[in-house]
C-alpha cells in the first residue's frame, strides 16, 4: 500500500535564456538516463503535442511580430494545458521521467517579467494552466544575454522572441534569477557560459543526486547495450 501511494513520474524542466544550451543538455541528460534504466519521454514547451505544435507555429513567426502581450501569454497557457494532457500527465501516470524543455517558470520570466504583465497573476494562471502540476526538479542554464544571442545568430533560424532586443532578454534573465532565488531546492543554476562537458558533468551530478532521494515511483525498462 505505502508504494501505492508515492507519486508517479519525475518532471524535470529545463530553463534559460535563447541560446543557454538547453536543448543540448536535455537531450544528453536523456541518453544517460535511458542507459539506466529510466523510461524517459523528452518534450518541449511550447509545443510537444499535436494542437500544441501547432500553437508554437503562430508564437514563434516572426511575421506576428505585433502580437498583443495577453494574446502571447494565453496562447502560452494555452499549449501548456494540451501539452499537459496529451503528453506529460500520461507519462507520469506511467512513470515515466519526463524531460521538459521550458515549462511554467519561462511563462513567468517572458511574460511576467519580460512583458511586465506581472508574476501574481502569470502564478496564477500557470497553476490554471498546469492543474497545478510543478516539476520535481528545474535546471537553470543561466548565462549573458550577449553570449546568448551570439549563439542564436550563429546557429541561424531565429525566431519571432530571438529577435527581441536585449533590454527585452536581459530582464527575462533577470527574471528566471528572481525565480531560483525565491525556490532554491527547486530550481539549480548551472553557469551555461563553461564547456559543454563540464556543463553535462554538472547536469548529471545534480539530477542523478535528487533521483536518488527522489520518493516518485520511476518505471524501469530493459537496458540496451550502447
Amino acid at each position: 500500500m505505502a508504494s501505492e501511494r508515492r507519486k508517479r513520474g519525475f518532471l524535470l524542466s529545463f530553463e534559460g535564456i535563447e541560446g543557454c544550451g538547453k536543448t543540448t543538455q536535455l537531450r544528453r541528460l536523456a541518453h544517460r538516463l535511458r542507459t539506466q534504466g529510466y523510461l524517459v519521454i523528452e518534450t518541449r514547451e511550447p509545443g510537444g503535442s499535436p494542437i500544441s505544435e501547432q500553437i508554437r507555429t503562430v508564437l514563434l513567426d516572426t511575421g506576428n511580430r505585433g502580437i498583443d502581450a495577453r494574446c502571447e501569454l494565453l496562447l502560452y497557457l494555452a499549449s501548456r494545458a494540451q501539452h499537459l494532457t496529451d503528453v506529460i500527465r500520461p507519462s507520469m501516470e506511467k512513470g515515466a521521467l519526463v524531460l521538459c524543455d521550458r515549462y511554467a517558470d519561462a511563462t513567468l520570466a517572458y511574460q511576467g517579467f519580460g512583458r511586465r504583465l506581472g508574476g501574481p497573476v502569470i502564478r496564477q494562471l500557470n497553476c490554471f494552466a498546469s492543474g497545478g502540476l510543478v516539476p520535481n526538479l528545474t535546471i537553470l542554464l543561466d548565462i549573458p544575454v550577449s553570449i546568448g544571442l551570439e549563439r542564436k545568430r550563429r546557429a541561424g533560424g531565429m525566431d519571432r522572441l530571438d529577435l527581441e532586443g536585449a533590454v527585452f532578454h536581459r530582464t527575462v534573465r533577470k527574471g528566471y534569477l528572481r525565480i531560483a532565488q525565491q525556490e532554491p531546492r527547486r530550481v539549480q543554476v548551472i553557469d551555461g557560459t563553461a564547456p559543454v562537458d563540464q556543463v553535462t558533468e554538472t547536469v548529471q551530478r545534480i539530477v542523478e543526486g535528487r533521483l536518488r532521494t527522489s520518493k516518485n515511483h520511476l518505471t524501469r525498462v530493459e537496458r540496451h547495450a550502447v
